[in-house]
This record gives C-alpha cells, structure tokens and sequence, in this order.
C-alpha cells in the first residue's frame, strides 16, 4: 500500500510537470508570436492595401534611396574598396542581423520550448507506462563502491555549474517573456543582472569540471561490440532483461561524448562572446569543412561571427538541456538505486550485478581476492 501512494504520488507531480510544460509552450507560443508581429508591423503610414503611391522619377545615375539595384546589392552586403588592412570594413550596410534577429526571437525559443516540454511529456508517459526501474531480485543489503570521491566530486562539479547555467540561459531565452510580466521590470531586471554575472563566472568551474570527468571516464566510454547488444535489448530500460556492461554502458557513452563535444563547443563560443571580435572561430571552422565538399563562407564581418556564437550557444545549450533533463530522471526518479552512485559512492551489490555486470564481476573478484574474500560491505543503516 505505501508504494502505491508513493507511486501515485509521483505519478501525479509528473502529470503536474507536464501540465506546467504545456502551459509554457501555448504562453511562450503566443509571446513570440504576439512580440514577431509587432516587430513586424507596418509603420502607421505605410499603405497596406490597393496599388502603391506613384514614385518620384528618378535617373538610374542619381543613387539614393529609389535605386533599388544600388541598395540591394549593400544589402546583400557588396563590398567596396578600402585601404585600410581590414577589408571587410568596406560593406556598407550589414543586413545579417536582421536574419540573425528572426531566428533569435523566433524559431530558436519557439522550437526550444517544444523540446524541453516534449521530454518533460515523454518521461512523464515513460513513468505511467514503465513505472520506475526497481531491482528485480530486491537489494542486497550490502554494497560495492561505484565511484571514488574525485570522481563524484568532477561529477557534481560538471553537474550544478551546468544547472546554474542553464537556468540563467533560460533567462536570457525566455526571461522577458515569462518572469518579466510576474516580477515587474526592476525585480527582473536585478535578477537577470545577477544572472549574467554567475552565467559568466560559473562557466569557469563548467570547464573544470568537464576537464576533470573527461580525464577520470574517457578510458571507460570507447565504443565496444558489445554496445550494440546493449542497444538491440533495449538497455535493459524496455523489457526485463539488462544487458551485460562493464563500468559505463552504451547509453552512458552516449551522453558521455554528447556532454564532452557539447561543452567544449559550449566553451569556445561563450569565449566568442565573452571577448567579442577576438576569435574568428566560425571562419576557421567553415574553412576547414570546405576541405570535405562543403561550401561555407570564410569572409565572415565581426559581427557575423557574434551571430553565429550566440546563435550556436544558443542550439547546443537547448539540446543539452533536453538531454540532460532525461540524465536526472533516470538518475533519481526512474531507477532505483542509481543515485546511491553519485550520492554515497557505493551501490547495492545486486543492481551492480543487474545494470552493469561485467564491471560488478571484475570488482567483486579483484577486491574479494584482496581482502581475503570479502568485496561488499553492508548497507550503511538509514
């Protein structure tokens, strides 16, 4: 009885997370959409309807604002000549931003919110359907240790500086549209100020934590035949069976090279936007892929670059994100016995043998022969 209402229990805080995430979407929907047709909305005096007013006569050869081949062609970005070193100072006009400025306030933060909501939506179903992954056979009683002190330190080291950034990157997102109007704008406004200095300072221990996990798990994490079967079985998360793993499973390779890439790009286009005009890292980058086929432009103005940085940082963290919420849920809710990994450092003998076998096996053996036959230990008392 006291795991049915512990399950109903979840079940209905899910459901409430769902609810709330759906709401987000049609609110932060009907913002953009609302914010897109303001920024595009015709100045009062424009004429909407009918046959336009006639133009004045004007000869090809006088320029200004009725030479429409003339300043299409600035903006498009046509460059002229200049003597100074920086060529790129000859583009008159620079229109990028404006293309920049419609994915900025409009796919970027419509689509994100569909992601973050879809996950919250699907793992809440996952939970109703699947239930939480108990320990088929029931814990042990004793345990094995999973993760040395270091690890677990880098872990969460990695783990609450990602938190803290992606909540203040969802400010920057989606901030004045969703708190702004609840708040009022100088609470928001001392908030978001705040949240612009953690976001800049916090990504320093961002990087040190990746360093620190990448040099602990990249040993453990290289693809392996085995993997496949992991996957065909479904990871032991659909169905019953769990599949043989060693210290990391195939799943866990996964998110492992995901967060590695991710925040190394993470990095380098926050540094981007940190120390604006400094680092062409997009010019370098296209040119380097034109070396495989592709056809990328290498002239890029400074302020593309800023562009595509923020643009860029803004994708990348979105998926993380979306992926990470997924990590925490199968790291506390949806399994049971897996936070133990990251909270104490030992698990229980009998979901090591279950999830991840092959490792339970080379442990248990090596420490049993070291001390003399006895590798677990018993459960510290709750």
């Amino acid at each position: 009885m006291t795991r049915l209402i512990q399950r109903t229990t979840a079940a209905a805080g899910l459901f409430g997370c769902l609810l709330v995430a759906l709401c987000l979407m049609t609110a932060v929907d009907g913002m953009f959409n609302g914010t897109l047709a303001q920024n595009v909305r015709p100045p009062e005096n424009a004429v909407t309807s009918g046959a336009p007013p006639p133009r004045p006569q004007t000869a090809p050869d006088q320029g200004g604002n009725y030479d429409k081949e003339l300043w299409g062609e600035l903006r498009r970005g046509a460059k002229g000549t200049v003597s100074i070193p920086d060529k790129q100072a000859g583009i008159l006009v620079d229109s990028s931003g404006e293309t920049w400025r419609a994915l900025r306030n409009g796919p970027l933060p419509t689509y994100g919110a569909y992601a973050l909501g879809g996950m919250l939506g699907l793992l809440v179903l996952f939970y109703l359907i699947r239930g939480r992954i108990r320990i088929s056979q029931g814990p042990a009683g004793t345990t094995i240790e999973r993760f040395t002190d270091f690890e677990r330190m880098g872990h969460w080291l990695l783990a609450v500086s990602f938190i803290i950034l992606a909540l203040t990157g969802l400010n920057v997102l989606y901030g004045r549209y969703v708190l702004l109007p609840v708040m009022g704008k100088e609470a928001f406004a001392a908030m978001s100020e705040i949240a612009k200095w953690l976001h800049n300072y916090v990504s320093l221990a961002f990087a040190v934590g990746l360093v620190m996990t990448f040099v602990t798990w990249v040993w453990y994490n290289f693809p392996h035949p085995r993997d496949l079967i992991w996957f065909l079985k479904g990871g032991g998360v659909i169905g019953s069976a769990h599949p043989p793993a060693k210290k990391f499973n195939a799943g866990q390779k996964i998110l492992f090279w995901l967060v590695m890439l991710g925040g190394v790009s993470l990095i380098l286009s926050g540094l981007q936007l940190l120390l604006p005009n400094q680092f062409p890292f997009f010019a370098k980058t296209f040119a380097f892929l034109n070396g495989f086929g592709f056809d990328l432009p290498t002239e890029l103005t400074a302020n593309q670059e800023q562009q595509l940085a923020a643009s860029w940082h803004g994708i990348v963290a979105l998926f993380l994100t979306v992926v990470i919420i997924a990590h925490i849920y199968i790291g506390s809710v949806g399994m049971e016995g897996a936070f133990d990994a990251m909270g104490t450092g030992e698990v229980d003998v009998n979901w090591a043998k279950e999830h991840h076998s092959l490792w339970a096996e080379e442990e248990l053996a090596q420490k049993g022969s070291a001390s003399g036959g006895t590798a677990a230990r018993p459960a510290p008392a709750e």
